[in-house]
């Protein structure tokens, strides 16, 4: 009966370590989600102020050198790929880097996509780019939530929503030479769809793949684990406050 009892009080013991361990990467998770956050739109930001000219009404009346440079020659196609082609590099390298080295690399990440979607301040009012970001914050926060406490298995969402994915960039990339309203609106439409169903199913993902390495004790896996984690959460957001953007925002 005591070894009984010792066996049950070492087994809750590592219970309680493993919910400790949970907490601590999903924190690190969201920690470094948000941080890579801030660095995007203040990259954003900072750089739309550098590319337009406003009157003395604070009305956009024009490009700089800068913002032509960007928006209006040939650039603008590497501005807007280049966070797609930093990503996959950045996943196919990760195995190969510390998780000190893979963090910094995020946050380099995080700057590249700044500059690629800085392009909202100038299409956008400001007023509406912070009532979407709002919008999108809120409804991400219920759905990783949803994502972390249900019980339901939802990893048979991952091949459909990878498909939606697949779908909606290939449509996306028809319609840069189409340039039909009605497609983009249909494209924003289905991406929020997807993209809430990848939060939820990227954050259990992320709690399970935590629950079946924790008990190996690789600190440095699990580092690194995180900041893919972070990644993933990351885009989600991203992708759906561009759409919601493009279906609700109010354009200058």
């Amino acid at each position: 009966m005591a070894e009984f009892d010792t066996i049950r009080s070492a087994a809750g013991a590592r219970a309680a370590q493993i919910d400790e361990g949970l907490r601590a990467h999903m924190n690190k998770v969201y920690g470094t989600m948000s941080v890579g956050m801030l660095i995007t739109f203040l990259a954003a930001w900072a750089l739309a102020g550098l590319t337009v000219v406003r009157n003395d009404a604070g009305e956009m009346i024009g490009l700089t050198q800068l913002g032509a440079t960007l928006y209006a020659s040939q650039l603008k196609w590497v501005v807007m790929f280049a966070p797609l082609a930093f990503v996959f590099g950045f996943s196919a390298m990760i195995n190969r880097m510390s998780a000190a080295t893979a963090q910094v690399v995020f946050y380099a990440f995080a700057a590249v996509m700044g500059i690629s979607i800085s392009s909202i301040f100038l299409v956008f009012t400001g007023q509406s780019i912070i009532q979407i970001f709002l919008v999108t914050a809120i409804a991400f926060a219920g759905l990783s939530l949803y994502g972390y406490t249900t019980k339901k298995d939802i990893s048979g969402w991952g091949s459909f929503l990878i498909m939606g994915v697949i779908g909606l960039f290939v449509a996306s990339i028809v319609n840069i030479f189409l340039g039909s309203g009605v497609l983009s609106m249909a494209i924003s439409a289905i991406g929020v769809l997807i993209f809430a169903g990848l939060t939820a199913y990227d954050t259990q993902n992320i709690k399970t793949t935590y629950l079946a390495h924790a008990h190996h004790g690789d600190q440095e896996w699990l580092g690194k684990a995180a900041i893919m984690g972070a990644l993933s959460l990351y885009l989600d957001f991203i992708n759906m406050f561009m759409m919601l953007l493009n279906l609700l925002g109010e354009r200058e």
